[in-house]
């Protein structure tokens, strides 16, 4: 199939204009020519289009996006017939949340709040239809003219009843900087890895920087998994300690000491002046890239001695105490002296 480009008609849309190209997929603002609705069409490149996998994964996602109902999230349509894979779905008049960060430059934090809440009470809702969305990040939330939020992509999201899922040729999903501790480790994920997610948007949004801020995407996974992130007072002194306690809670490197469930993190979004102050902060023990590597030659060169040292024990004892020859079996017909 040949690339699409504004202006052209594909079955009853015509493409209007170019939202976004990505490495995969173009996204076009596009008029239904049978309704006159404006819609968006995520069209696969040609390179794509007959890719298993990509393709399973714009089935899912048009799956997922047509039956969940909530203004948060993007709503898509089947089309009764198509001539090429694409996913159409509602049009937001908005811009991507990235647009509003800028490095250095946190938002206030009555805009990061008013944001969080919002991303927070939508997984609410997602983790309540059982789907998990796996990549969360800026450039995936849309901020509309009246304030409001509508999170987009669920094209690496889980879709828990039907148990399907796809993970791109690798077990490795997401993207590093927004990516849980568990995927980087290669595991799928759960309802905790988009709480993880949401937690490094607001500590980006409140302190203008990320939580591991190297510009390496293998040293931002390989930290993830072995170190603690900077405090955000690490960027932000001024910031309130309960929103700080938020963050790091939602952010913790073992699942099992993140927020339990959207819910309870959008129960202390609702007033962080309840929070109860546990220390995290100060428990915290970020170490550099270089100190990883040492941690890691140390740890490997210390086993590969273990290892040698027992093989070399073994051959000493093998040596000191050889095997004597074996027992000679007797004669047929012999018996023992004595019978």
């Amino acid at each position: 199939m040949p690339e699409l480009n504004v202006g052209d008609v594909l079955d009853r849309f015509r493409l209007t204009g170019l939202i976004s190209r990505g490495l995969t997929s173009s996204v076009f603002k596009a008029q239904d020519l049978t309704r006159g609705a404006t819609v968006a069409l995520k069209v696969p490149h040609p390179a794509f289009e007959g890719d298993a996998v990509f393709t399973a994964n714009l089935s899912r996602e048009e799956r997922i996006c047509s039956r969940l109902a909530h203004e948060t999230v993007l709503k898509a349509f089947t089309p009764a017939e198509r001539s090429r894979a694409y996913l159409v779905s509602e049009y937001v008049d908005g811009v991507p949340l990235r647009m509003r960060m800028q490095p250095h430059q946190p938002l206030t934090t009555d805009q990061a709040l008013s944001i969080v809440r919002q991303l927070a009470d939508t997984l609410v809702y997602v983790h309540g239809q059982h789907v998990i969305h796996r990549d969360l990040k800026p450039e995936n939330v849309h901020l509309k003219r009246d304030g409001t939020i509508k999170v987009l992509d669920f094209g690496l999201a889980l879709d828990h009843p039907r148990r399907l899922f796809s993970f791109l040729g690798s077990t490795t999903v997401g993207t590093p900087d927004y990516m849980a501790p568990e995927q980087a480790r290669g595991l799928p994920g759960d309802e905790r890895s988009d709480i993880y997610a949401v937690g490094v948007i607001l500590y980006e949004m409140l302190t203008g920087e990320l939580p591991f801020p190297m510009a390496d995407p293998a040293e931002v996974m390989l930290s993830k998994v072995e170190s603690d992130p900077l405090p955000p007072t690490h960027f932000r002194p001024d910031l309130p300690p309960e929103l700080e306690e938020i963050i790091l809670h939602a952010i913790e490197r073992k699942p099992a000491q993140r927020y339990p469930t959207a819910a309870a993190l959008a129960a202390d979004l609702s007033d962080p002046s309840r929070v109860r102050l546990t220390g995290r902060a100060a428990r915290l023990r970020p170490r550099t890239v270089r100190q990883l590597i040492i941690r890691r030659v140390v740890r490997y060169g210390g086993l590969g001695v273990t290892v040698l040292v027992t093989l070399i024990v073994l051959v000493w004892l093998a040596n000191k105490y050889p095997a004597g020859p074996p027992a000679a079996r007797p004669a047929a017909g012999a018996h023992p002296a004595g019978h």
